[in-house]
């Protein structure tokens, strides 16, 4: 066993540190894991990629660049590992807490990272950016894409990486450079940080989510409560949710961090919110004591389709990350009138016959389908997939009286009809069992087509994850897209 020493695996923290010869293990194929091997490979690190599956085109590639690769099933992947005997291995997000490749790396003391503490070390490659970090059960992209927008508009060079697309490694291996890097975190990434010291952080809401994943909700907040560790500048919570406030009282931050707040509420001293029709800020500008500043008025987010609760709590949340490095207001409002939210995210697909049709396939749990059931006061619901070990008895019994009928699509069929028998007797529920050669998506739109009535609104908010019958949440929201166009307006 080639252990490495405590002091070698220290002194790896820049690109320019010395790295060659060192065998890492990369654990996943996907975009963060080919990230994670082309980082390796440039620095001059012997690297063996080993996945559960093949992917050809990235198989080339590693070929390219140097790297090993393996491919087969779990026991296989472990054999693979010891016979490479790593001094280092950086496993992929989806790797559940507790696997055998973990459990190995603790029995022979080989070191394990992520690739956001990867990134960390090694940012100093053309030009150390400061980081801004977004968690949260819901909203994180949103608020990843607002606070890039306000630094753009204000002259910055930014890049929103991380969990919304774009690996960190990509970003600090951009030859130009950025000023300041906007990383959405999400709890997976957030389980194995350990190193990284962002400029501001913030958590911007706790809901039950991907309990299977960290085996309870206990283990769930404390690996969100990572985001706050080490943070320099700000560590920014929602006033509305306690959990983001405790996991800040509990922070071990940096000397002269301070605690910003966020909520839909009048703001305190130190906090963002909403006075008179106005956002306002009290964050950080020297008369916070007695006065507030303006960022942007409740008219004129209506005017651009901003108005939903949860997006004005995203826009807090934004400019709160972004003033910790003192940006203009007006570049905050300019940037935030210019803002066009993600699709799949409470997007109007059509009205028909008065009848809203409403894809938020993006609600791929409680807490974001609550806030989407919110919106209407009689809907025809299309709910279901893959629940991540959480309980929809809740969100059910509370929007019992908003629901015209409930259309159950996805693998736990059973779990959401005997939640509805349970907490919303009264509620026609409709299960859409999956058959060869029709698509779900269809059935559920034709289903809806034939329940809704004048007012309702039909919406997609499954409150569970897509992976049982789609690709993504987003291949999912465009099969109801498609199919309402073809059976709706078409």
């Amino acid at each position: 066993m080639a252990n490495l020493s405590a002091d070698r695996l220290a002194g790896l923290n820049s690109w320019y540190a010395d790295w060659r010869g060192l065998r890492v293990a990369v654990l996943g194929l996907g975009v963060t894991g080919f990230s994670v091997a082309d980082t390796l490979a440039e620095l001059g690190s012997e690297v063996r990629v080993i996945a559960g599956s093949n992917d050809p085109d990235r198989e080339r590639l590693l070929e390219v660049i140097g790297a090993d690769f393996f491919a087969g099933d779990e026991e296989a992947m472990l054999r693979s590992l010891i016979e490479f005997d790593p001094h280092l291995m950086v496993i992929s997000p989806g790797f559940y807490p507790g696997n055998p490749f973990d459990a190995w790396a603790v029995e022979n003391d080989v070191a394990v990272w992520g690739d956001i503490d990867l990134a960390w070390r090694v940012r100093d490659k053309v030009h150390a950016a400061e980081w801004l970090c977004v968690t949260g059960t819901n909203g994180k992209t949103t608020t990843t894409q607002l606070a890039a927008h306000m630094l753009l508009a204000a002259g910055k060079r930014v890049a929103p990486v991380g969990n919304i697309g774009v690996p960190v490694l990509d970003a600090v291996r951009d030859p130009a450079g950025f000023d300041v890097l906007v990383v959405e975190l999400s709890s997976f990434q957030l389980a194995r940080v350990r190193d990284i010291e962002p400029h501001a952080s913030v958590c911007l809401n706790i809901a039950a989510d991907h309990i299977d994943w960290h085996g309870s909700f206990e283990q769930y907040i404390a690996d969100k409560a990572n985001v706050f560790e080490r943070t320099k500048a700000a560590c920014i919570y929602n006033r509305a949710d306690d959990n983001t406030l405790r996991m800040v009282e509990n922070a071990d931050v940096r000397e002269g961090a301070r605690a910003v707040s966020f909520g839909l509420d009048v703001p305190p001293v130190s906090g963002f919110g909403v006075v008179e029709g106005l956002l306002a800020d009290r964050g950080y500008h020297q008369e916070r004591k007695t006065s507030a500043l303006e960022i942007v008025t409740l008219t004129e987010l209506q005017e651009r389709g901003l108005l939903q609760p949860h997006t004005i709590e995203n826009i807090l949340a934004a400019t709160a990350l972004v003033r910790s490095l003192d940006i203009d207001p007006a570049a905050i409002r300019e940037a935030i009138l210019g803002f066009t939210p993600d699709r799949h995210r409470c997007e109007l697909v059509a009205v028909a016959d008065d009848v809203r049709w409403v894809n938020d396939s993006k609600a791929t749990n409680a807490h974001a389908a609550r806030a989407s059931l919110a919106t209407s006061e009689s809907i025809v619901w299309i709910v279901g997939g893959l629940l991540k070990g959480v309980d929809i008895s809740e969100l059910i019994a509370k929007n019992a009286n908003r629901l015209r009928a409930a259309i159950v699509i996805g693998a736990e069929q059973t779990a959401v009809t005997e939640a509805f028998a349970q907490m919303a007797p009264d509620v026609a529920v409709y299960p859409i069992a999956a058959r060869a050669g029709l698509p779900v998506m269809l059935e559920a739109v034709a289903k809806a087509q034939q329940l809704a009535k004048a007012g309702d609104t039909v919406l997609l908010a499954p409150a569970a994850a897509s992976m049982d019958q789609f690709a993504s949440y987003a291949d999912r929201g465009e099969q109801f897209v498609a199919a309402v166009r073809e059976i709706v307006a078409g």
